[in-house]
């Protein structure tokens, strides 16, 4: 599932303690901060806690019809709504169960980002900020657990089968904090040192990726929509850990590959540079609107190899076309997202144990669908970006039973192979707390013989 960055902040504390000095929030609060602006950020959060449709989503629609907002507001509303999304389960027991959007904002700016009493003079009344008061001032208990992580109870107690209660917190705080801002370059068109060396002359901090050879990692998140390396195709925006998939599909020049599910197809754009733009990549994919997407970015990529094809179902003839013809195929599941909570918070609070339970049944179909398509001697890699052992193992161990021409491949071993010294073991496993990634699981497969 790809999903993107919709103008977070940068990391704020996990515990619910001012997150920056009283003077510096302070600065920003009187400097940049409104009485018509926190009006609008409070419609903006209202909007999204209905819980109907993607914060992002949401978001994007509020600055289309909001827009006389400049970036400096839009970004104010986004880090704000964000952090609320985060830490909702505190700041509900702040607050009060039926704390209103507003009064969620104002708990929020003033324990979570630790604005002083006197940044909210023209912003709150002396009634809120009598209340306000209180909220700084008031002491929680410790809570139970799930409350101290900042998640719902369903989601603690299926983590708690491959989690103790330390590590657990550990993972529930890393979630809770913004993630960084990642780049691939195109190695297509160019060169990580000469892109880092280009970022760098324009004034944008930037280092190499720690994970992954293709990756960037920036100091903050400027704009990127406009400059020329983007524009060129040079590099596209994609979290480090979703590019290690990539890697452990490893395409070869004038392989067939297959993108089973595509999306908006930032890992087809990987396989395809990889590919040097030869042979064939098929991007298929149940949605118009993401294929259409991936049009005008394969055309800035450069790669003349890309075959996107809409398909109904996995089931579909489009697909069967190809059985048994695949050297590789990548199954990057729909899945919960559970591992994206840094930059889809809201996800936490809209999806549900049922949900999940859904899910797991259509990953199995998925998988196994896409596995027809795979040659003898040819690998499947199927991915999530949950953290959820039955949309992960339970899923690949019950693949491997019922289909016995596939054996497992180590990941570590794939990814040693191209540089990268990751102790992974067979599957791969990124977390947020360990690897400052997104969270992610792949299991690397090799067709043996026929079923």
């Amino acid at each position: 599932m790809e999903r993107h960055n919709k103008g977070e902040r940068p990391a704020t504390k996990p515990h619910g303690g001012a997150a920056k000095s009283d003077k510096a929030a302070a600065s920003k609060a009187e400097g940049a901060v409104s009485r018509v602006l926190f009006i609008q950020a409070t419609q903006a959060l209202g909007a999204v806690l209905s819980f109907e449709h993607p914060a992002d989503a949401v978001l994007s629609r509020h600055f289309r019809d909001n827009r006389e907002l400049g970036h400096r507001d839009r970004a104010f509303i986004a880090e704000t709504v964000y952090g609320v999304l985060r830490r909702l389960r505190w700041l509900r027991r702040l607050a009060g169960d039926r704390a209103t959007p507003r009064e969620l904002l104002l708990a929020w700016c003033a324990r979570g980002e630790g604005w002083p009493m006197r940044a909210f003079e023209g912003l709150a009344s002396a009634t809120e900020r009598d209340w306000l008061a209180g909220i700084k001032a008031a002491e929680l208990e410790e809570g139970a657990l799930a409350e101290r992580a900042d998640l719902p109870d369903w989601l603690v107690e299926r983590l708690l089968a491959t989690h103790d209660e330390v590590t657990l917190l550990a993972l529930a705080h890393s979630l809770n904090r913004p993630a960084p801002l990642d780049l691939r370059v195109n190695v297509l068109k160019a060169d990580r040192d000469a892109v880092l060396a280009r970022l760098r002359e324009d004034g944008i901090g930037a280092e190499a990726g720690a994970l992954s050879p293709q990756a960037i990692r920036l100091a903050g998140k400027p704009a990127l929509q406009k400059h020329p390396l983007f524009l060129d195709g040079s590099f596209e925006v994609q979290d480090a850990g979703s590019q290690l998939l990539g890697l452990l599909v490893q395409p070869k020049r004038g392989e067939l590959v297959v993108d089973f599910c595509a999306g908006a197809g930032g890992k087809t754009l990987q396989l395809g540079a990889m590919m040097r733009s030869t042979g064939r990549l098929y991007a298929f994919d149940v949605s118009d609107k993401r294929l259409a997407k991936l049009k005008p970015r394969m055309a800035r990529a450069g790669l003349s190899n890309v075959h996107p094809v809409l398909i109904a179902h996995e089931n579909d003839a489009k697909v069967k076309r190809l059985a048994g013809k695949a050297d590789r195929v990548l199954v990057d599941a729909p899945c919960s997202g559970l591992g994206t909570l840094r930059r889809n918070p809201d996800l936490k609070w809209r999806q549900s144990a049922a949900a999940v339970d859904e899910m797991v049944a259509k990953q199995g179909a998925i998988l196994a669908a896409a596995a027809r398509l795979v040659r003898p001697g040819g690998r499947l890699v199927y991915a999530t970006c949950s953290l959820l052992a039955e949309e992960n193992d339970g899923v690949v161990d019950a693949f491997i039973a019922a289909h016995p021409e596939f054996r497992p491949l180590s990941a570590q071993a794939v990814l040693e192979k191209q540089g990268v010294p990751l102790q992974t073991g067979e599957r791969l496993r990124l977390s947020p707390a360990t690897h400052d990634t997104d969270g992610f699981f792949a299991a690397v497969l090799e067709r043996v013989g026929d079923a």
